[in-house]
């Protein structure tokens, strides 16, 4: 454990790094310069961990300052962060909207649900632009994570970091919360944070459908082998021949009875059969 209790972990810096929260994007906002490392060959901007980790701490801090946990909003339109901003709003008490953000939610007050929050943390400034923009009529403070190619316009702490990967929104959502319990004294420093960061990762829906239908068939075919098995016997009806039945009754000769019948019955009909006579009946005298 270091000496600085706000000092970055070892392991949370091997975290950040398998989550690529350092990689940045090819292109970068004369804003977002100054938290830019370096820049690789291919030219991707890598991000610098230890201001990343210092804007985390600082925004924790903010968070931490309102004292209704109510009063602050998190949002995602992104469908990566959406998991995320759902978990954060559980732990720590705050409101999270995910999915699409209505217009007017924070200007409109005729509006059913109209916020008036006292902090807005997003994502992305880029996709979330319309509640950043809506929060600078407000007065509103705001939070964001922002990558290399972001705009800083109308954002109060910016965090560098990626917010591309689904790894690494999950886990930086995940390390804010831990932070921000542990300023609240929810939890203590002094032992690991007992929830995992997998929980904030997004999951696809089609992906767990799959899971899902492939265990199903899994556990079929096992009672299947496990009934067999219990039994021992193997269910296996055996097919009639139906080459012999065939020989025996259907490729026997016609008997007597059916051509007598046919004969009878053709000169019974041929007798029976009149022809009409079509000539006029004679004329009656009246």
């Amino acid at each position: 454990m270091s000496a600085d209790p706000l000092s970055p972990h070892p392991e949370d810096v091997q975290k950040m790094l398998a989550c690529q929260v350092h990689m940045g994007t090819k292109n970068c906002s004369p804003a977002m310069f100054r938290y830019v490392w370096k820049r690789r060959q291919d030219g991707v901007h890598i991000l610098n961990l230890a201001k990343t980790w210092e804007k985390l701490i600082l925004a924790a801090r903010v968070i931490v300052t309102v004292e209704n946990p109510k009063d602050i909003v998190v949002i995602s339109a992104r469908p990566y962060g959406q998991r995320a901003v759902l978990k954060f709003a559980g732990f720590t008490g705050a409101q999270a909207l995910s999915g699409r953000f209505t217009p007017g939610t924070f200007t409109n007050q005729i509006q059913e649900k109209f916020y008036e929050p006292r902090l807005l943390i997003v994502t992305d400034p880029l996709v979330d632009h319309q509640p950043i923009s809506e929060a600078s009529y407000v007065n509103l403070p705001t939070i964001a994570f922002c990558n290399a190619d972001a705009s800083l316009k109308y954002v109060d702490v910016a965090i560098p970091a990626n917010n591309k990967s689904r790894h690494s929104i999950g886990l930086l959502w995940w390390l804010l919360a831990r932070e921000v319990l542990y300023m609240r004294s929810k939890i203590s420093r002094s032992s690991p944070w007992d929830v995992m960061v997998d929980l904030f990762f997004y999951r696809d829906p089609e992906d767990q459908e799959t899971k899902t239908d492939d265990g199903a068939a899994d556990e079929t075919s096992r009672a299947d082998a496990s009934g067999q098995g219990e039994t021992g016997e193997n269910w296996v009806i055996d097919a009639p021949n139906w080459e012999s039945s065939a020989q025996g009754e259907w490729g026997a000769a016609p008997t007597g009875e059916w051509g007598s019948a046919d004969q009878g019955g053709q000169s019974t009909w041929d007798q029976s059969i009149t022809t009409p006579s079509w000539e006029a009946p004679p004329a009656q005298d009246f």
